[in-house]
């Protein structure tokens, strides 16, 4: 199918028109939006049809965001393959493709942005301050832009899930968020657009974040869930080329703290490490009793 592709507000907005989004008549019908940064994999079609179920009209933005990278941080070498993920979107049916540049996006003098609070410092935000003011603020003018009913986003990033829903309540935003499972690669790998940057050695260290999250998810008492991840994590530390670890947690899926020892309920086991170059998330959901 066409896609219409806009690059700023204008062109947005000449984009609903067309696709009837808001009117109520045909075409009419609802939106659903898909934020990513582009270097689209099967992990992202698979939230296009997710959205796909819950709007008649799907839109899918690309923009690889400055506000969320730190200055050591691979922004400038961010994978951007904009013909190649036009024809994804093409492919899942998204009738919409929304690529501003970061003028369209960000005025000069630039003074206002959405702070994410003490779950943003946590887990993620503790390796990577101001990284979730970056996605709030970005996330939120993309709602205030495209205006979608319904926002889908996947769980391989789950603190970023925990705060847009927490941002979307505490805010009052009429946007829906749905979530979407989490893809992995045969081997286990959860699909990213930096898997890319990952040589043969590289990606047979990396395999030890999903090893780990499942040897964790084996248990039910938090002490061995992280103990279990923790023994995998350990023996990667020592391979060649070495896991670096940044954080291991098990935390409350909707502040993101570290779970108590007596914790009862669902959790999320979250891992952040880097093998060579390239750094790398992952969670899976236990359920601890």
């Amino acid at each position: 199918m066409d896609v219409i592709v806009a690059g700023d507000r204008a062109e947005l907005d000449a984009a609903r028109t067309a696709l009837g989004v808001g009117t109520g008549g045909p075409p009419g019908g609802t939106l659903a939006l898909v934020p990513t940064m582009g270097a689209l994999h099967e992990g992202h079609r698979s939230l296009i049809r997710l959205a796909r179920e819950h709007a008649r009209h799907v839109a899918v933005s690309i923009f690889v965001n400055p506000l969320q990278f730190g200055p050591a941080e691979d922004y400038s070498r961010y994978p951007r393959t904009f013909d190649a993920d036009l024809a994804v979107c093409a492919a899942e049916g998204a009738g919409l493709v929304f690529a501003p540049a970061v003028e369209a996006m960000y005025l000069p003098d630039r003074q206002v942005s959405v702070a994410a609070g003490e779950m943003g410092t946590v887990a993620e935000g503790a390796f990577r301050p101001g990284h979730f003011d970056g996605v709030l603020t970005v996330v939120l003018k993309l709602f205030n832009l495209v205006r979608p009913d319904v926002a889908v986003f996947g769980r391989k990033d789950a603190q970023q899930l925990a705060l847009i829903r927490r941002m979307v309540a505490d805010l009052d935003v009429p946007v829906e968020i749905v979530a979407g499972a989490t893809l992995r690669e045969p081997d286990g790998l959860a699909m990213s657009s930096r898997n890319r940057y990952l040589s043969a050695a590289d990606r047979g260290t990396a395999l030890a974040l999903s090893a780990a999250l499942r040897a964790g998810a084996g248990h039910h008492r938090p002490q061995e869930v992280l103990r279990a991840a923790g023994e995998v994590l350990d023996r990667a530390a020592r391979a060649d080329p070495p896991l670096v670890l940044d954080y291991l947690t098990l935390a409350d899926p909707a502040t993101f703290t570290p779970v108590a020892a007596g914790h009862r309920g669902p959790a999320v086991l979250a891992v952040a490490a880097r093998v060579g170059g390239t750094r790398l998330i992952d969670n899976v959901e236990v359920s601890l009793t």
